[in-house]
């Protein structure tokens, strides 16, 4: 696959569907009317134009949102450019929180202003919680495929890249193949981005160990026996990687997507990044308002800004590759120089169907923990 091709192309060739902070506010009440109409809103219509929506979201001020690390997909400069777009204060709790860390936060604060307003999860843990989710259709949802989006807008995929492997070339081996991170090389080396019960990332590194090694979309089986094989080896580290344990060398082999994998590159020398041809993993993270979001308005004045153009090459400018890709390069809005800077990736993408997905995590819910901890 050449770097500018997307992968909402891939989608539609392939017939499949698509497939995750700081002090909150104190006052635990609610506004009432506008906020009330704002709640129920499924389309910048209901607040009558960009404006009114714009002039409803600064009036509630705020917007929380949860597990949005500054350093994923380029969400410090998205937080940051939102804020001076907008007289909105963004509070931005548990920054690398895992996508059911963003469910269990909603459950746990529901009916407070600190709950989330708007979700960035991964696709098993989005598609276990629809009945959290407030319908809503950006201006741009046309654009998206609808492969990508729940009809209603109760969610969207956003961005999406390739499950690849980064690591310190000046600590290990190039790494050439999957079946090299088992090498007395790697010993107490290989982290995987998360628990792939509750995380996207680490969920969708289980799948391509499983391809990589025999197994399919429909049996990731072999991929739990891999990492099984890799703790038993002495070579999986048990640590949540993040910026400062790659640059520190705690954690010299990332298995993550590779526009986080990318984003190293220009911090560490020798980190390198591997996408195993017969093993490329593709997959979209999905974004939705919480239906009980504290700042409706603000929720929706989010949502709008990260489908806009702007949105879209903000994610783009942090190597991930935006859901309105295509028709961006058609209207000719998109960043052309970005967007050919992506990384090359061979092989045939896989790309589970949501279907296959929800069967994957049952098997993950009982037999990751027995098999690797």
């Amino acid at each position: 696959m050449k770097p500018k091709t997307s992968l909402v192309c891939l989608v539609a060739l392939l017939s499949t569907s698509a497939l995750a902070a700081c002090a909150p506010p104190e006052d635990d009440s609610k506004d009432s009317g506008a906020s009330a109409d704002a709640a129920t809103a499924t389309s910048l219509d209901d607040f009558g134009s960009m404006d009114d929506l714009v002039a409803a979201a600064e009036d509630e001020g705020e917007l929380n949102v949860i597990a949005l690390p500054p350093d994923w997909a380029n969400y410090g400069e998205i937080i940051t450019a939102f804020q001076d777009k907008y007289d909105i204060k963004i509070n931005s709790a548990q920054p690398d929180a895992a996508s059911q860390d963003e469910i269990n936060a909603a459950e746990q604060l529901k009916g407070t202003d600190r709950a989330p307003d708007v979700f960035d999860l991964g696709q098993s843990v989005a598609l276990a919680n629809t009945d959290l989710f407030a319908p809503y259709q950006v201006e741009t949802f046309d654009d998206i495929p609808a492969e990508f989006k729940d009809a209603d807008g109760t969610w969207v995929n956003d961005y999406g890249g390739y499950m690849s492997v980064g690591y310190d070339s000046t600590k290990v081996p190039d790494v050439t193949s999957l079946e090299d991170l088992l090498g007395p090389d790697f010993k107490g080396k290989v982290a995987l981005n998360g628990d792939p019960t509750a995380a996207g990332a680490a969920f969708s590194g289980v799948v391509m160990a499983s391809v990589a090694n025999g197994g399919s979309a429909d049996d990731i089986k072999p991929g739990v026996d891999y990492f099984k094989d890799l703790k038993d080896a002495g070579n999986f580290l048990p640590v949540d990687p993040t910026s400062a344990t790659i640059e520190s060398g705690q954690t010299p082999v990332v298995v993550d997507w590779d526009y986080l994998n990318a984003a190293e590159s220009s911090k560490v020398d020798g980190w390198k990044v591997f996408v195993p041809e017969e093993a490329p993993i593709a997959g979209y993270y999905f974004q939705a308002i919480n239906a009980d979001a504290p700042h409706p308005a603000a929720a929706r004045l989010w949502q709008e800004f990260l489908y806009s153009d702007e949105g879209q090459n903000l994610w783009l400018k942090g190597g991930a590759r935006p859901v309105r890709a295509d028709a961006m390069v058609e209207a000719g809005s998109i960043d052309q120089e970005l967007y050919e800077a992506l990384p090359e990736v061979t092989g045939t993408p896989v790309i589970p169907t949501n279907e296959q997905t929800e069967s994957m995590a049952a098997y993950l819910a009982d037999n990751w923990a027995k098999a690797v901890g």
